[in-house]
């Protein structure tokens, strides 16, 4: 199953549709104290880069009068960001950069009372593929080479940010395809991941190559798939699961989302200020340099995508048992 291919390709003809221009209404509003700006992850992963990134685009170019304070709560697959917004005292100063956690933690955790469809659609500023990557000490160097190593292995561990959410679901999918048998150790986020396969403390991992980079550039780790649709531009070597037969591809979602109960006023200004980021060249460039695909979408895109990714993770996480 694709999970954000298929719908891609239904909206490649909108996606890049702006918003339109704020009535004179909507542009009066804006903050009147610092926003809280929480990040569905721990510090150093993909989400938390991606959340640091915008608020010091934001300063850098002076787009708020008031700052965006990034603020960590990865706990419970993220649970912990997810009731933080669901409950806001301040829903219009306060606002989250999600993964598709965003998705299944509410479906795993059915007693945390979420409903994802009340939250406020802000921003989709791109999709982030994951890919496979294994130390360069393991000697391996080709998917097929790796898929001999884990059936050969009686205890072979791999991490990945949280349980039963994304990384997970990419390993659960190479289990039940590849005929391989893996120890999945849950973290709480993409950059402890990342050190710990660095560190040889697990033997391999499905982080988003923003997460991996560091590690790549100095030759520490070496990527053997990906599961994108296509090959990636920074990785033109590395085939894709497709490539192998598998007709599969998985994206983590890089949005901000505001609070349940935000006014349209304050999602109005949330929704022009992310949209003059997603249009300046320092996003643009982070895109193209951290490997995320584009995808601007209007709220009402957004919206329609999250009932697509709410039905692609019930069948996942079907598949894995959850």
């Amino acid at each position: 199953m694709a999970c954000t291919s298929k719908f891609l390709s239904k909206i490649a003809g909108v996606a890049a549709i702006g918003l339109m221009s704020l009535s004179g209404a909507a542009q009066a509003w804006e903050p009147n104290k610092p926003v809280d700006f929480v990040i569905m992850a721990g510090a150093g992963g993909g989400a938390d880069q991606i959340a640091r990134f915008l608020q010091a685009v934001a300063e850098k170019k002076g787009l708020t009068n008031r700052p965006l304070v990034p603020n960590n709560k990865g706990g419970g697959s993220g649970a912990e960001a997810l009731l933080a917004l669901n409950s806001a005292s301040d829903p219009d100063h306060t606002i989250l950069v999600t993964l598709n956690s965003f998705f299944t933690t509410p479906m795993r955790q059915e007693n945390l009372g979420i409903d994802v469809s009340t939250f406020t659609p802000v921003a989709m500023m791109g999709v982030d593929p994951f890919v496979l990557w294994v130390h360069k000490d393991s000697g391996i160097t080709t998917f097929e080479e790796w898929v001999e190593t884990v059936k050969a292995s009686d205890d072979y561990v791999m991490g990945g940010t949280g349980k039963g959410q994304e990384d997970s679901i990419v390993v659960a999918f190479m289990e039940e395809n590849f005929g391989v048998d893996i120890k999945y150790i849950p973290y709480s986020g993409g950059g402890a991941v990342a050190k710990d396969l660095a560190g040889k403390q697990i033997m391999a991992t499905v982080n988003n190559p923003a997460e991996t980079k560091g590690f790549y550039a100095s030759g520490d780790v070496v990527p053997l798939l990906s599961f994108s649709d296509e090959r990636m531009e920074a990785f033109p070597d590395v085939p894709t699961a497709k490539e192998k037969g598998f007709d599969f591809s998985y994206y983590n979602q890089r949005a901000v989302v505001g609070a349940p109960g935000q006014s349209a006023e304050a999602a109005a200004y949330y929704q022009d200020l992310f949209q003059t980021i997603y249009d300046t060249p320092e996003w643009q460039g982070y895109m193209a340099s951290e490997s995320l695909s584009p995808l601007w979408m209007s709220p009402d895109e957004q919206k329609a995508y999250w009932q697509v990714q709410i039905e692609n993770h019930k069948a996942l996480l079907a598949a894995m048992g959850e």
